[in-house]
């Protein structure tokens, strides 16, 4: 592990879940890097990341670090040949984004980018019913990703910084998700995005001249001629984690709430019914993902774990559909920068398809 903080410890256990021996951690110091080993039952804290990359043992470096880190990190890690797991957004700038893609590939190293809410049982429902016809062309889509985490100017988090978590906060944190979702689900790609963005906060408790964006609202359209909206706030009262996909098809709805990830909601004109995450009634890719009966509730860490187990077997030489990589995080850099140039500019901007 690179980093201590919030998304090693989810790192850590999903890491632990998947069969993992955890060697070490290092962070911005040796005693931060002994704290937290400590506070996660690692087995040691290493002096530096140079150290951390130098040890034999290690197979795979999980990069759980502020944004502005991860190319300079991972770009390190890939070099020594060591498999990677990267937090997003994988990268500040499309440039580096791109160097990355292309270092993991040309190394021929396993690098893979936690969008976790792809391991969702119900999610890859949706997906399989999208492939295979069940759910029609795909027409409009509704996407929302709202928290509330920021909503006071007292709140304060590195991830206001420009300089630490680059030019785009709440899409790049959280709107990438909601893109990587609706594009892996549809298997459609957005091709033009018109949108705004507000700061509701130019000053905030330890961050003055604060320039990333609270909330995002953006139109798109997509490659097959359908049209969505996509709504992101770190502002909304009540909200703590409530990602939230609708998609119409000409045949069925699909709705589903990553805060009731238990069923998934199919729209009819005559029939319309909720699916719950039950084995024996979804497809084979949801099920491969099911842990516990239905029944007992699956959740966020249950889907980070199984994103963790995918990309372990992909280091093995296993072959796991829907593992997203660097290529995918290299995705999430073009359409964050596509939304920010077309809230910049007031106009419909292209989005390059991959």
């Amino acid at each position: 592990m690179v980093g201590g903080g919030f998304m090693a410890d989810v790192h850590s256990r999903a890491a632990r879940s998947a069969g993992a021996r955890l060697v070490g951690l290092s962070s911005s110091s040796a005693a931060r890097a002994a704290d937290a080993a400590d506070r996660l039952g690692i087995e040691r804290g290493y002096a530096s990341i140079d150290a951390l990359l130098d040890d034999p043992l290690v197979d795979v470096v999980h990069v759980c670090t502020p944004n502005a880190l991860h190319a300079d990190q991972a770009e390190r890690v890939i070099a020594e040949g060591k498999h990677v797991v990267c937090e997003k957004p994988l990268a500040t700038t499309i440039a580096d984004a791109t160097s990355l893609t292309e270092a993991a590939a040309s190394a021929g190293v396993v690098a893979s980018v936690p969008f976790v809410y792809r391991f969702h049982p119900m999610v890859r429902e949706a997906r399989a019913r999208v492939a295979d016809g069940r759910s029609g062309r795909l027409l409009t889509f509704a996407a929302s990703y709202l928290q509330d985490w920021l909503l006071e100017q007292t709140d304060d988090n590195w991830r206001v910084d420009s300089a630490t978590g680059g030019r785009s906060r709440a899409f790049a944190d959280i709107g990438s998700h909601l893109v990587d979702l609706v594009e892996f689900v549809t298997g459609d790609r957005v091709t033009r995005v018109a949108a705004n963005t507000r700061t509701f906060f130019s000053e905030r408790a330890q961050h003055s001249a604060v320039t990333t964006e609270d909330a995002v609202a953006a139109t798109v359209e997509t490659a097959s001629g359908a049209i969505g909206t996509v709504l992101v706030s770190q502002v909304a009262p009540g909200r703590k984690n409530r990602l939230h996909v609708e998609i119409a098809g000409a045949a069925e709805s699909l709705v589903f709430d990553q805060e009731q990830p238990e069923t998934l909601w199919l729209g009819r004109r005559v029939g319309t019914t909720v699916v719950p995450r039950d084995a024996d009634q979804l497809s084979p890719d949801a099920a491969r993902l099911v842990t516990v009966p239905s029944g007992h509730a699956q959740g966020y860490q249950d889907a980070f774990n199984a994103f963790v187990a995918d990309s372990y077997a992909a280091v093995r030489g296993e072959q796991r559909d829907g593992l997203p990589v660097f290529s995918d995080g290299l995705r999430a850099a073009v359409v964050t920068e596509a939304v920010l140039d077309a809230a910049d500019a007031g106009t419909w901007i292209d989005v390059p398809l991959p």
